[in-house]
């Protein structure tokens, strides 16, 4: 019976570190070819044990530090600022319709629902977004389209209240004479940490990877995030790469282009941001998940 016992609780164990390593062990390849030269990795290909280490890569990627830091700007911006409005509207409009003396509240319930499951195309939204609300080359088209409401998450925190937020909690403090302003501010939002942070994670892993809206509606360089100016580099390399004549008159040489290892380098510059903020929000996120789950 302790060797059944045994046996069952070091199982799951092993499945997890089965499952870690496997999250682990590529992201270990990308950094460490990051610092393989290009050399080593167009010879010999990928490897956990290079011939040769160089920051070839990351001494390309710092040359063009003007760029990086107003784009790192720019992200860390429509990130934090996306993200709280985000989470702002999401919360306040999923607590009206968890509330079961909201008038209508399964009708705007099937609205939101109706955005997951049908939407105008890219064509209009791109004629709404550039001609109506005219957001094309400023900061608003990196924040709103398909980004600053998901009707999922809406969906997702209204049950989250409904499950975890006791409605005599709600009477009582309406009975001591609070308003729906103060309930929700004052008692519904601080009970509610749990999924405000996993919701927070998933917005702001949206806005820090979003490259489709600076593609799509933004042209002036000056405004591209993290994501645009990283994929234009990579763009850069490859232009040059497949033009010997023109990477001579730049003063560099075919051999020079860090076009493999680059690519790792900025993979490795754009997640590294997440890795440092995920452990801070580590607990909240899974007990939100575990709490969705049950519920």
């Amino acid at each position: 019976m302790t060797h059944e016992s045994n046996l069952t609780k070091w199982i799951p164990h092993v499945l997890l570190m089965g499952f870690a390593l496997a999250c682990i062990v590529p992201f270990l390849l990308l950094i460490i070819s990051s610092v393989t030269s290009e050399d080593s990795i167009v010879r010999n290909g990928y490897s956990y044990f290079p011939e040769q280490l160089s920051l070839t890569a990351y001494e390309y990627l710092w040359s063009h530090w003007n760029e990086l830091g107003r784009a790192y700007g720019i992200t860390i911006f429509i990130t934090v600022v996306g993200t709280v409005t985000s989470l702002a509207i999401t919360s306040m409009l999923a607590y009206p319709m968890s509330r079961t003396d909201m008038p209508l509240r399964n009708f705007w319930a099937f609205l939101v629902f109706f955005t997951l499951l049908f939407n105008g195309g890219l064509v209009p939204t791109y004629l709404i977004y550039t001609l109506v609300f005219d957001i094309k080359n400023t900061i608003w088209a990196l924040l709103i389209p398909g980004l600053l409401m998901n009707g999922f998450n809406v969906l997702l925190v209204r049950t989250f209240f409904i499950t975890s937020i006791p409605p005599a909690l709600v009477e009582a403090a309406s009975i001591d004479g609070a308003g729906e302003i103060k309930i929700f501010y004052k008692i519904v939002l601080p009970l509610s940490m749990p999924i405000m942070a996993t919701i927070g994670l998933f917005e702001a892993i949206l806005y820090w990877n979003d490259w489709f809206n600076g593609l799509t509606y933004v042209t002036d360089p000056s405004l591209f995030s993290i994501q645009n100016i990283l994929n234009r580099i990579i763009s850069d390399i490859q232009f040059l790469s497949n033009n010997s004549s023109l990477a001579s008159s730049a003063n560099e040489t075919m051999a020079e282009l860090p076009s493999t290892s680059v690519r790792m380098a900025i993979a490795v510059v754009g997640v590294l941001p997440l890795l440092i903020a995920y452990p801070f929000f580590q607990k909240y996120f899974i007990k939100g998940i575990t709490i969705g789950a049950v519920k």
